[in-house]
């Protein structure tokens, strides 16, 4: 199975790039791993993990959320 749905305007996307291109690298500032999520225009969130492997584990997790939030959304 793909993930590759139709949108309301008749274009196909793949959810899956759509997702993960919202979400930022994994980057060191001081103690922390920090990440951002951008769920919608205005909704920028952002994450902070004092583990490298917590960091990259939240991040996958986050980008699988948004991926059905996507697909929801065009369902609608």
């Amino acid at each position: 199975m793909t993930n590759i749905i139709e949108t309301k305007f008749g274009t196909l996307v793949n959810t899956s790039k759509i997702a993960a291109g919202s979400a930022s690298s994994i980057k060191k500032t001081g103690a922390f791993y920090n990440f951002s999520i951008r769920v919608s225009q205005d909704d920028i969130r952002e994450y902070s993990f004092t583990d490298l492997a917590r960091a990259e584990y939240m991040r996958r997790i986050m980008i699988g959320h948004l991926e059905e939030k996507i697909k929801k959304e065009s369902k609608g």
